[in-house]
């Protein structure tokens, strides 16, 4: 595997693993973990190709080294060798590009690109919306070659501007090193304030520079278009509501009332200004909109005299680590217990989870038996997962997951 035809069959690093780390490669997981390499012909520099050879000498994968990350590898390609070069990069974004013709119309201008490893691109993606572009970076691996990365995103896709976002473990590096900043412009100029896109046909703000993820979550797109089927004539708690997308789709669907709860006053400032965006969508009546800042954990247990005809429950990650998982799991209970108790008979009930520790079975079984505990009796409407622009190829790339209960 060559990244050049200058680089030199000596000048490789060259890694050989564990038998553990050998079958979870072929399989398909894009991870290499510091603790899994058995053999390193030399010290590894930050964002380096890193050749992988099984116990028989011959190619198993390549990937980026990062001597600072527990993950030290993160894989490109697996099989047979190929040359990592300019070219392989273009290739590699034509091929994410292509997963996504045919998902969204011109009453959608907010999505993903490149959803990071099930994309082949390992802790990276890029985010549209409208003109503006959002490159992410998860891993200090990509900043030695980010010039290059920007030059095939740029030629290709053409933005207005392409805003760089980096995850906190790797700002520091990136300054010092690199001279690279959280909410910089990598082309263009930056926006003067939040940029506006379309979800279908909806219009909301992305806070590109300084906002969560890249701005706005994309990821719950599909869940917010179900809850603006559901909502028609109902009164609706959206806790933990970020920005209110839940909520703006819910007047759209003709709700009958909307309230945002969340404990940041930002995150409901931004609330109130997506719903004022959209206040012509609202074509079948007047929508109520009150914004409650609180811990949403507190109001629930606090204001049971408070009923809804349809809850949201879209809590942070609560377990982003292993041994986070068990009180994870006793606090998505104790939520879908409260946000049933603030449900009218008839009412519906939306619990969501991002946590990638919690799997989907696990989360649902949380839910059913919490909403078994209460007594009610509840018919599930369905579940749900990630969106088409966020694709999954290993486990831990299947973080989202929601279900949907309503009283009978």
């Amino acid at each position: 595997m060559m990244e050049s035809a200058k680089t030199k069959e000596h000048q490789r690093l060259r890694l050989r693993v564990t038998a553990a780390a050998e079958r979870a490669l072929r399989s398909g997981h894009p991870w290499l973990f510091a603790e899994k390499i058995r053999e390193q012909n030399r010290e590894g520099t930050l964002g380096e190709l890193a050749v992988i050879y099984d116990r028989n000498d011959q190619f198993l994968a390549v990937g980026l080294f990062d001597p600072y990350s527990p993950i030290r590898v993160r894989v490109l390609h697996a099989g047979e060798p190929q040359a990592i070069d300019r070219g392989w990069w273009a290739r590699r974004l034509e091929l994410a590009l292509e997963r996504r013709t045919g998902l969204f119309d011109a009453q959608t201008t907010g999505y993903r690109w490149i959803h990071g490893e099930s994309d082949g691109w390992p802790g990276l993606v890029l985010d549209r919306y409208e003109s503006t572009l959002v490159l992410k970076l998860y891993t200090a691996a990509w900043l030695p070659r980010l010039e290059e990365v920007v030059d095939v995103v740029t030629q290709r896709l053409r933005p207005e501007r392409l805003v760089l976002r980096l995850s906190r473990n790797i700002q520091a590096i990136a300054g010092k090193v690199f001279g690279k900043t959280d909410g910089q412009s990598l082309a263009g100029t930056l926006p003067d304030g939040p940029v506006i896109f379309l979800e279908s046909g909806l219009r909301f703000e992305a806070d590109v520079l300084r906002g969560q993820k890249t701005g706005f979550f994309l990821d719950q797109r599909e869940n917010r278009r179900r809850v603006g089927a559901l909502a028609e004539g109902r009164e609706v708690l959206n806790a933990f509501s970020f920005s209110g997308g839940f909520s703006v789709y819910a007047a759209r669907g003709a709700a009958r009332a909307v309230s945002d709860l969340d404990i940041s006053s930002h995150a409901l400032a931004g609330a109130r200004r997506n719903f004022s965006l959209n206040q012509p969508a609202n074509a079948k009546g007047t929508c109520e909109h009150e914004l409650v800042q609180a811990d949403a954990f507190e109001w629930l247990s606090q204001n049971e005299q408070r009923k809804f005809d349809l809850v949201i429950l879209d809590p942070p990650s609560l377990a982003k680590r292993q041994n986070q998982r068990a009180n994870a799991l006793r606090a998505y209970h104790t939520l879908a217990s409260s946000g049933i108790e603030h449900l009218r008979p008839g009412g519906i009930l939306l619990a969501c989870s991002c946590s990638a520790q919690v799997t989907a079975e696990e989360f649902f079984e949380v839910v059913r038996t919490a909403a078994s505990g209460t007594g009610r009796t509840f018919a599930e409407l369905e579940t749900a997962r990630r969106p088409p622009d966020h694709p999954a190829t290993f486990k831990e790339a299947e973080y989202l997951k929601a279900i949907y209960l309503r009283e009978t």
